[in-house]
């Protein structure tokens, strides 16, 4: 370790591992959360676009990816909003043509396809000062806004129509989240790579589940491992002479399968306080009847759920349970 904290290019890709391995599993929680799990190759697609574009024009690498990533994750995401185009639709939408159109555009630059591999699977000189600088400040605003808004970020995530009725804004939230990922993606491109920084959002996730119970404690973790993977396969690419983000990946993919094997054994159960149902020797009572006068009246608001409305009010949530409804 003392040799590579010599060697300044080593000492920036370290720290711009180290931030890509906190903020990746950071914004990626909410990803898997919703179910978007693909949406970090999607939009580092997008962003080779952006990568061939500064190719052929001369510019900047990283700003005009940054541009064309955030701009493909909005459009999608307002097409998904607005029941245009589904989800998996706006993916598809994101590989291929980002893909085609970065391809392309380098093509004409007169650097093919080679011209992109370092920014396709990572490149440990190509960190410069300055690259550091940008990925720091951007990264402190992407930590900044998932831990402060994460408990309505998780909201939105389990549950929208819940959330909407609680006044948080969902469609701003969501929009948020796919910025937020795209700007993840672009400045991991020099550590990661823009088609393996998807894992890294994604894998730390996993082993965090597999590891800890609870919403906090798993997204903490989460960033945890994150850091682990991206600082250690930094460290092994560096003496094994090989790919940076592969090597990152794979020491991902070593810690969710250790969690596998001892995950069980720190989620035990005798460590947490079993929830016991206690009616205090009473019988359960049920919430009032609900019926459509019912959501007509003041205070009331009504939630589809399924095949049924629930109803909120005064704090409470009313669901339907078989023949009567529970409150929450």
């Amino acid at each position: 370790m003392i040799d590579i904290l010599a060697l300044p290019f080593m000492q920036r890709a370290l720290l711009a591992a180290l931030i890509s391995g906190l903020i990746a599993p950071a914004i990626g929680t909410f990803i898997v959360q919703r179910r978007m799990s693909l949406l970090g190759d999607g939009l580092g697609h997008v962003a080779i676009a952006g990568v061939g574009l500064a190719l052929m024009t001369g510019w900047a690498p990283l700003p005009l990816a940054l541009v064309t990533s955030v701009v493909g994750a909005v459009t999608v995401e307002l097409l998904r909003q607005r029941g245009k185009a589904s989800g998996d639709l706006g993916l598809a939408i994101l590989f291929y043509g980002g893909l085609a159109s970065g391809v392309l555009m380098a093509g004409v630059a007169g650097q093919g396809a080679a011209g992109l591999s370092s920014f396709l699977f990572g490149s440990l000189t190509s960190v410069s000062p300055t690259d550091v600088l940008v990925i720091s400040v951007l990264a402190v605003i992407i930590l900044g806004l998932t831990i402060g808004l994460a408990p309505r970020l998780f909201a939105v995530s389990v549950d929208e129509d819940y959330s909407r009725v609680l006044g948080i804004k969902v469609n701003l939230l969501n929009l948020m989240v796919v910025v937020l990922a795209a700007v993840t993606v672009t400045i991991s491109m020099r550590t990661v790579g823009l088609l393996l920084i998807s894992a890294l959002m994604v894998i730390p996730v996993a082993t965090a589940q597999q590891s800890f119970v609870g919403f906090t404690s798993s997204f903490f973790g989460a960033m945890g491992i994150g850091a682990v993977a991206a600082v250690g396969g930094t460290v092994g690419s560096f003496y094994l002479d090989t790919a940076t983000g592969a090597t990152i990946v794979v020491t991902a993919i070593a810690l969710l399968a250790l969690s596998w094997v001892f995950g069980k054994w720190l989620r035990r159960t005798e460590r947490f306080i079993p929830y016991v149902e206690d009616h205090g020797g009473y019988p359960h009572r049920p919430a009032e009847s609900h019926d459509d006068e019912f959501a007509h009246s003041a205070g009331v608001k009504v939630i589809q759920h399924g095949d049924h409305l629930d109803y909120v009010h005064d704090g409470h949530r009313h669901a339907r349970h078989g023949d009567h409804y529970d409150e929450h």
